[in-house]
């Protein structure tokens, strides 16, 4: 009761502060309310809606930003699909005995990709890698590790390390020999419309290919 009266009183000696706080107050709100409504559609229009993602509608990605040696994280009927623009050095790298000896299936015969990226570089332009982003063990996502060596080791080449059991795979998305996962990151159904755009969820216009057909998501 006394602390409750004695705010009572210093507020009835105050008036104009008692003012001006409820002014600041609702100024800092407004501002937020503003500001919240001018970021929310750059937010929003950035993302497909939900039904089209689960829709399995194509979706462009703008790579014209993305630099040698950074990997993009975007959403493909729900599922995380990493885009990598790799550098020349880790393309060099790809093709050396040091990385392919350590590879259970280096060639990709087991249908885990299209078949215009059924290549050494497991895409269609050498620079850009396009993978839906689950482990073929038991559906973790794998960590983005485009480091050689490292915690992981002298022989680690650069690639996808999944901490969910220990499988590993490469800067194509090709799994190593000796860990759990069976098969090679899976590679969506992608073309370019222009140097740096690129449609995920479509074919190029030569091409039939059926991402219901791989073997293993």
């Amino acid at each position: 009761m006394a602390d409750s009266a004695h705010s009572h009183t210093a507020g009835a000696h105050a008036p104009g502060g008692s003012r001006r706080d409820f002014l600041v107050i609702a100024g800092n709100a407004l501002l937020g309310v503003g500001a919240a409504c001018t970021v929310w559609p750059l937010i929003t229009s950035m993302n497909p809606a939900r039904d089209v993602l689960a829709a399995g509608a194509p979706v462009d990605v703008d790579l014209s930003s993305l630099q040698p040696g950074q990997q993009v994280l975007v959403l493909w009927r729900s599922r995380p699909i990493f885009i990598v623009h790799r550098t020349p050095a880790e393309l060099t790298k790809l093709q050396s005995p040091s990385d392919t000896g350590q590879l259970r299936d280096p060639n990709s015969e087991a249908l885990q990709q299209p078949p215009y990226a059924t290549n050494w570089h497991r895409s269609i332009k050498p620079e850009y890698l396009v993978l839906v982003g689950i482990c073929t063990h038991l559906g973790c996502i794998p960590e983005f590790t485009p480091q050689p060596g490292g915690s992981l080791g002298p022989a680690w080449p650069g690639g996808y390390f999944c901490p969910c059991h220990g499988s590993r795979y490469d800067l194509s998305g090709r799994v190593f020999s000796g860990v759990p996962a069976p098969y090679n990151l899976p590679v969506p159904p992608h073309h370019f419309l222009n140097d740096t755009t690129v449609r995920i969820g479509e074919n190029p216009p030569n091409s039939t290919f059926d991402f219901d057909s791989i073997e293993q998501i």
